[in-house]
């Protein structure tokens, strides 16, 4: 093409039937309508990119360090949460042991010490609805005190509750001792053979445990080594007194030790009627 352009000149005939062909070509594919359609849509896409922004190039830097620093709080996270649903599995695992192998222990004590606080029957606890979950199941409970068929707790009177109670608490503190423990008045609904079967247990754990009781009956406040006393000597003036346990027979005489010889004595029989609080 080069040499031809360099070569003569081109003779008008040829020029001018070169250029009809080209505009027969260009009449015969050129559609005004749909070029007028094609205008407005490069003209639309023209303006909705709007001025040309000088500092694109710094935003662009910008937001892909933004975008780096996403990435790896991204990553970051994500560890965090494997490591967290991995330490979770392992508590769930060791609670699951620890739980099973407490129950079991917890069970084998409450079967021992039920025996010996109703001279004889049997008891016995299970988890319920182990299918699911143990640390969701419940736990059920039956006894058989001696002379009678074994049935739920909820079926047992009310001193064969406590006493069943009793148990599964001293069952526990055999598990997991404990230096102080709170007893509010679970020798109520016990007559008194039973308070004494009850203070024959709890002797086997003073030597570890130090125990107040809140207590009426008489005879768990002899078992007690300092009793400490809310009584009104005078109407609507409450006063509270210590005996220890030397003084315990003065008290069941009616007199009330560490007063005044002026006071009123009928306020001073009424001592052995209060509440006490015994520590064992």
């Amino acid at each position: 093409v080069v040499e031809y352009l360099q070569g003569p000149p081109l003779a008008p005939e040829f020029v001018a039937q070169w250029f009809g062909l080209k505009r027969l070509w260009l009449e015969e594919n050129f559609d005004a309508t749909t070029s007028r359609k094609q205008v407005q849509v490069l003209q639309s896409q023209k303006d909705r990119l709007g001025s040309v922004n000088l500092d694109a190039v710094e935003e662009l830097d910008e937001e892909e360090g933004n975008f780096s620093h996403l990435e790896r709080e991204v990553a970051d996270i994500k560890e965090a949460r494997k490591t967290l649903m991995e330490t979770l599995r392992r508590l769930e695992a060791e609670s699951k042991t620890l739980f099973e192998d407490t129950f079991h222990e917890a069970r084998k004590n409450f079967q021992d010490i039920f025996r010996k606080l109703f001279q004889g029957g049997k008891a016995d606890m299970f988890l319920s609805n182990t299918d699911d979950d143990m640390l969701e199941a419940g736990i059920e409970i039956v006894a058989q005190p001696p002379g009678k068929q074994l049935q739920s707790i909820n079926l047992l009177s009310g001193g064969e509750r406590t006493m069943t109670a009793v148990a599964i608490l001293f069952a526990l503190f055999k598990v997991r001792p404990s230096p102080f423990c709170i007893l509010d008045e679970v020798d109520a609904a016990l007559d008194e053979t039973n308070v004494e079967r009850f203070l024959r247990v709890l002797r086997d754990f003073i030597a570890d445990t130090q125990f107040c009781i809140v207590t009426h009956h008489k005879r768990t406040m002899a078992e007690c080594q300092v009793l400490y006393g809310i009584t009104m000597q005078r109407r609507g003036v409450s006063s509270r007194i210590a005996v220890a346990l030397h003084e315990v027979d003065t008290i069941q005489d009616g007199g009330v030790p560490g007063t005044s010889g002026g006071e009123d004595p009928e306020s001073k029989q009424r001592i052995a009627g209060e509440e006490q609080v015994g520590f064992a």
